[in-house]
């Protein structure tokens, strides 16, 4: 069996998703390639043929596959397929956009968001939310599945694969990328911050956010938000944290006036130790915390700020 993982990067880093990619193929068996498709990412397929388990990197170099657009990463990878049983790829902003393209051409049904791997044909994926986990086998010839990178640990470095160039997209492609708005923080960024400070619409106002900004930049951590916090305008699209937002797995998630909507858990419910911090003792958000704070925000967070000064935060 011959699977293709296609990079997350930026054409300049390998992004960690991939390596936990890599994890995902490696389980299923067979031989490991991985494509880096991009424009002067050289840099990236180093990176890449250094994955230990990885037999040989595919290189694609061409103005068109800057951004990864669906249509262009269509071009290379259809292609490739007649060589490979399987492609996975991040299940990230990037390969949502790109990878159903691909199970179109190839006629076969998408397997999304796996969470794990049975065998080279069967997968876990959760359903209804995260409230339940499926167990889905395809019968399709060719496989394209869309790995959870927070469900899988990265795949180590050490190996030393061989790199080899493939020729860019040919002919005229009838999308190209115009522009793109990017918020700018010198917090880490939300999907691969070890530490994760949550609000929700307990905090009020986009103002009171402040308040857990502060604990944020003392842990070195990122803000994020529910979904309703996001909805009542307090913070922008690209804090939040659920079933239609970012999903994460930091090492430490604080929840902060949260209720826990079945949304929200989808997103951060994999997080290594969660803390909940809610005056509602009722609230869901404790069912699945490991430390829970019964609390008014606005009186807990302060103080927590002042004992993180004392310990020397």
């Amino acid at each position: 069996m011959a699977i293709l993982v296609v990079a997350e990067h930026d054409n300049k880093t390998l992004k960690d998703a991939t390596h936990k990619t890599v994890t995902a193929a490696l389980a299923m068996g067979g031989d490991v390639d991985i494509l880096v498709a991009g424009e002067g990412a050289k840099s990236v397929a180093d990176q890449a043929a250094k994955i230990a388990g990885v037999r040989k990197v595919l290189a694609c170099d061409h103005a068109s596959l800057k951004r990864q657009l669906a249509e262009a990463m269509q071009e290379v990878i259809v292609p490739l397929m007649d060589n490979y049983d399987a492609v996975l790829a991040p299940d990230t902003t990037t390969g949502k956009n790109f990878m159903p393209r691909i199970a179109a051409k190839l006629d076969v049904m998408q397997i999304s968001s796996i969470t794990g791997v049975e065998s080279a044909d069967t997968f876990v994926r959760p359903i209804y939310a995260g409230n339940a986990m499926a167990t889905v086998k395809s019968s399709d010839g060719k496989k394209v599945v869309t790995v959870r990178p927070t469900a899988f640990a990265a795949a180590e470095e050490g190996g030393n694969a061989s790199v080899e160039t493939l020729a860019g997209p040919s002919g005229a492609l009838k999308s190209k990328f115009v522009s793109e708005e990017l918020s700018k923080s010198d917090r880490p960024e939300l999907t691969a911050a070890k530490i994760v400070i949550s609000g929700g619409r307990g905090m009020g106002s986009g103002e009171n956010f402040a308040i857990i900004e502060k604990v944020a930049d003392q842990l070195g951590a990122a803000v994020g938000a529910s979904r309703a916090a996001v909805d009542a305008g307090f913070v922008p699209n690209d804090y939040q944290v659920g079933q239609t937002g970012k999903v994460v797995a930091p090492e430490l998630y604080i929840a902060v006036g949260i209720s826990g909507a079945i949304q929200h858990l989808a997103g951060m419910k994999d997080s290594k130790i969660i803390v909940a911090i809610n005056k509602d003792e009722d609230a869901p958000i404790f069912q699945i915390a490991d430390y829970g704070w019964v609390a008014d925000l606005f009186t807990a967070v302060p103080e927590l700020e002042a004992e993180l000064t004392k310990a020397g935060y």
